[in-house]
């Protein structure tokens, strides 16, 4: 009994030990969450990490793990003790920690101002899970170790996409779910709910359409809300803290057949004064790249609210010349 309390103490105390603030060169800052004993990164590896960027009022600027897309860069060499890349060699693969990294020493050995967004901090946080660390093999070339690792991250990226991929169904599954909607399939495999059917007359390719609408991605944020990327709705931006100065809200112009497929498809199911609520799978929106600067992660079905306000007709499109066959020359 006493040797089971002695252990657990001890794991504890390491487990306390590994997660102590640890004071680094130039005002690094830095805590181990998790050591997992592998050879620390070197200059010259290539390394595969997840982080967590933060300011000083712990507000996120930026997140692959929300983007679903680690960063996969070459450890070069430092420029200055506790810069960005001095910080790397403290860690190997398999570890997690935060650090800090001194804005105040960066703007002087940089002689750079402090970056807009950090004028008011001190620090620079990360938290970061260290991946993957690709090594050189001893006396191996370089353009060896180049091609070896050109391959081996190909390779983890086709191995990740398609693990999305197949996890997409899931995701769209579960949002239906969560919403209760319960949608129509085209032959496409666009979702949708015709809310208001408008006028018998739909737009066709070639026309424009007058629209409202509102975009939100299918995946619920920390708040347990489906975050608007993209709206026409001011009030509903502002509401739902998204608004954008200096964007055009109201309805807008946009040409049928100059979006993404899904869109396209959609805005054909309604006439002038519909609306329809669509769920856009990944193949008929932005496939296996997504758009994460807005919050569309790869492979992610995503959803629109539409609203036709008037219809713009165009101009039909030319019918293609007849081919006449080639005359025959007699012999």
């Amino acid at each position: 009994m006493k040797k089971g309390i002695i252990i657990l103490a001890a794991a504890t105390l390491g487990l306390a030990a590994c997660n102590k603030e640890k004071k680094g060169a130039g005002g690094l800052l830095y805590t181990i969450h998790h050591s997992a004993g592998n050879e620390k990164i070197k200059e010259g590896d290539i390394v595969k990490m997840n982080f967590i960027q933060k300011n000083d009022k712990d507000s996120v600027l930026s997140s692959t793990f929300d983007s679903e897309t680690p960063a996969v860069f070459p450890a070069q060499k430092k420029m200055y003790a506790g810069d960005m890349n001095d910080v790397l060699t403290l860690f190997g693969e398999g570890d997690s920690a935060t650090f800090k990294v001194n804005l105040d020493t960066m703007a002087l050995h940089s002689k750079q101002p402090k970056p807009e967004q950090f004028k008011n901090d001190k620090y620079i946080t990360f938290t970061v899970k260290i991946e993957k660390v690709f090594k050189k093999k001893a006396g191996e070339a370089d353009s060896t170790f180049n091609k070896r690792a050109q391959e081996f991250f190909q390779a983890d990226y086709k191995a990740t996409s398609e693990k999305k991929k197949a996890a997409e169904p899931a995701k769209l599954k579960a949002y239906l779910d969560d919403t209760k909607l319960e949608t129509k399939t085209t032959a496409s495999g666009l979702h949708y709910i015709i809310e208001k059917p408008g006028s018998a007359e739909k737009p066709a390719l070639g026309d424009t359409v007058l629209i409202d609408y509102t975009g939100r991605v299918t995946k619920k944020g920390k708040d347990g809300k489906y975050k608007i990327f993209d709206t026409s709705d001011e009030k509903l931006a502002k509401a739902e803290n998204e608004f954008k100065p200096g964007k055009p809200y109201g309805p807008q112009k946009m040409p049928v057949g100059g979006t993404i497929p899904g869109f396209t498809e959609a805005l054909q199911l309604i006439g002038k004064g519909g609306k329809i609520k669509v769920i856009i799978p990944s193949n008929l929106g932005y496939g296996e790249q997504g758009a994460p600067q807005v919050g569309i992660m790869p492979f992610s079905p995503i959803a629109f609210d539409l609203e036709i306000k008037d219809i713009i007709k165009g101009k039909p499109a030319a019918a293609a010349p007849v081919q006449m066959p080639a005359p025959v020359v007699k012999k």
